[in-house]
């Protein structure tokens, strides 16, 4: 299979160990097919220089809340960087490189680059893929402190990601520790392609729905269910060899699945297509 430039190049950062990937390029790849124009080392160095500013901020006593509040101050008070919530569901919320430009977000994209500026000057923060919503915390786990990037950097405690749970789920889902556990850049990348086969299937995009599944299929290849969606895409625009092959797959890997029998009338409609 033939893959565009930008799809080697994510295809190269996220072959290797999971934490040698260079979150900000891997997130620049995703955009780069979007943006073919884009200058990919130019927001590296956006980024850089960021960090840089920050530095030069931080106070004499560099303790954790107070370079959390030197970020803070910077991201979200001198560069106004602020949540995207008039339009939340807008694709460029999801590519790095917009979410620079027009310094707004959702929350996985605003922590990325919370997370890079953190990593630039040597205090090491994860991202928290806390149901609902992204967080950041350090890395330190001695530290019972979450961050918001969405909500201006507001400092949660455990208690607060307790009570945000029960808002964001109105008391249908029950808060667990492990909510607040690091997620891995490949799971944080496919949380942001995730974000983008969403919107653009509500978009009835189905070419870029394609590609957003693809992309997760790369980070993790066993994922039945997601070739299952890809399969009936490939179904719905009359792809129906690549369509037989996701659909065989996802009944071989889940051959009790729920759906399983929707899945075998589609394939025994193909053959007779």
């Amino acid at each position: 299979m033939h893959f565009s430039a930008a799809r080697q190049q994510f295809y190269r950062e996220i072959n290797q160990p999971d934490d040698q990937i260079d979150l900000a390029k891997a997130s620049l790849y995703i955009a780069l097919e979007e943006y073919s124009n884009i200058d990919v080392d130019a927001y590296i160095n956006v980024l850089d220089t960021m960090a840089d500013d920050v530095r030069d901020r931080l106070p004499i006593e560099s303790y954790p809340l107070r370079i959390i509040q030197s970020i803070n101050q910077y991201l979200f008070t001198d560069m106004a960087f602020c949540g995207n919530t008039e339009n939340y569901y807008e694709s460029e919320n999801s590519y790095v490189n917009r979410v620079i430009e027009r310094r707004t977000g959702i929350p996985i994209t605003l922590s990325l680059i919370y997370l890079e500026i953190a990593k630039r000057i040597g205090f090491p923060m994860v991202g928290i893929g806390m149901p609902g919503h992204f967080l950041v915390r350090p890395a330190h786990n001695e530290m019972d402190v979450c961050v918001d990037p969405f909500n201006q950097g507001e400092i949660l405690f455990v208690q607060d990601c307790e009570e945000r749970i029960r808002t964001l789920f109105s008391g249908s889902v029950s808060f667990r520790p492990e909510f607040l556990d690091a997620v891995s850049s490949k799971q944080f990348l496919a949380r942001i392609l995730s974000n983008l086969k969403t919107i653009y299937l509500n978009q009835g995009n189905m070419s870029k729905v394609l590609s957003s599944i693809d992309r997760i299929l790369m980070l993790f290849p066993n994922t039945p269910y997601e070739q299952r969606d890809r399969g009936l895409i490939y179904y719905q625009v009359g792809r129906w060899v690549e369509a037989r092959q996701d659909l065989e797959d996802y009944l071989t890997c889940l051959p009790k699945a729920r759906d399983a029998d929707l899945v075998k009338k589609l394939l025994a409609r193909i053959e007779t297509d």
